[in-house]
């Protein structure tokens, strides 16, 4: 017996979980680098100002790279942005067996989880909304 194709949802029903799942993923996206920005600088205690700013180049490359594709919706950048921000889901895990840095790491945990969840329904939503409009049933 053939295995059947689920139908595509309609596109009643993608268009306001599209708008809502790209509006999380912004906003977690943003409070992300802004996060990492405001930790280094006013409680990280680099020692040096070109230690900081290299540390914050390496720790925002990554989100710089992404953000263009992110702002213009791309289904693509958000299924990157999937991958990527595993690193600092890691990063904020390890900072919450810190004692001193614990609500940093949870913080960061919390917002990059929300991140990739956003992200990752983002790119599925937006992949069965074209494939709709493309004339699949």
């Amino acid at each position: 017996m053939a295995k059947q194709a689920k139908p595509l949802p309609s596109l009643e029903w993608l268009q306001p979980r599209l708008r809502l799942s790209r509006a999380i993923s912004l906003l977690s996206f943003f409070a992300l680098a802004v996060l990492l920005v405001l930790w280094d600088v006013y409680y990280a205690n680099i020692p040096s100002t070109k230690l900081l700013w290299t540390v914050l180049g390496l720790q925002l490359v990554p989100l710089l790279i992404l953000g263009p594709g992110l702002l213009l919706g791309n289904a693509r950048a958000h299924a990157w942005t999937c991958f990527v921000v595993n690193i600092y889901f890691i990063q904020g895990v390890l900072a919450a067996f810190d004692p001193s840095k614990a609500w940093y790491g949870w913080l960061l945990s919390g917002i990059s989880l929300c991140l990739f969840c956003a992200a990752l329904m983002y790119t599925r939503w937006r992949f069965q909304y074209e494939r709709k409009l493309a004339g699949e049933v």
